[in-house]
């Protein structure tokens, strides 16, 4: 199962209360094309799960939406938050070995 870091959860509840969907919103990860090279995973704010997602929750609040491709892709993997050289935070996905503070 899909884990989650602090920071990531924290930047969840902060997306979804800035889209107004803190109750029963969540960050969405589908697989959008597959190719030889792996999965392009597309990740958006959703307003609620969809029919078959696994739904993952933290005791803070955080939600995260798997469509099924994309819960078996993230299966043994770390969702984490990375700050690039601009200063902006991005959702970065981890093998679990390879996670710290996970």
């Amino acid at each position: 199962m899909l884990a989650l870091t602090d920071a990531a959860a924290e930047a969840i509840s902060a997306l979804t209360a800035q889209e107004g969907k803190q109750e029963t919103g969540g960050l969405r990860f589908a697989v959008q094309t597959q190719q030889e090279a792996g999965a392009q995973l597309a990740l958006s704010v959703a307003e609620q799960p969809e029919a078959g997602d696994q739904v993952l929750g933290t005791d803070a609040g955080a939600r995260v939406f798997l469509e099924p491709q994309a819960a078996q892709f993230l299966d043994d993997k770390v969702l984490d938050v990375q700050q690039d050289d601009q200063g902006q935070l991005n959702f970065a996905v981890m093998p679990s070995s390879e996670a710290s503070g996970a």
